[in-house]
């Protein structure tokens, strides 16, 4: 409780929110399209296999493969998919949309 001008006020504790949050992009935006926008079962392959995959399932996808100690931008965008590869041309992090 704290005192401001002679009256005492309570913090009430903040209440959950009426709505569960967003579990995917696609209903975070509203959208009813099942595009799919993260490819966990690529960790391990090779980036080959993983490109090919993508474009399967995202024709438009524009795919950028990320060597070890490459820096990458922050901004988003909905066509871009980027895949993190080790020494041996193996992902090892999900491909995600963005």
């Amino acid at each position: 409780m704290t005192e401001k001008d002679g009256q005492r006020s309570t913090n009430r504790p903040l209440e959950p929110p009426n709505e569960a949050l967003p579990w995917c992009y696609n209903q975070l935006v509203g959208s009813n399209n099942p595009k799919k926008t993260s490819w966990p079962e690529l960790v391990g392959t090779t980036s080959e296999e993983a490109k090919k995959k993508i474009k399967e399932e995202m024709t438009e996808a524009d795919i950028q493969v990320i060597p070890p100690g490459y820096f990458v931008t922050a901004d988003f965008r909905s066509q871009r998919v980027r895949i993190y590869v080790d020494q041996s041309d193996k992902v090892i992090r999900t491909p995600i949309i963005g």
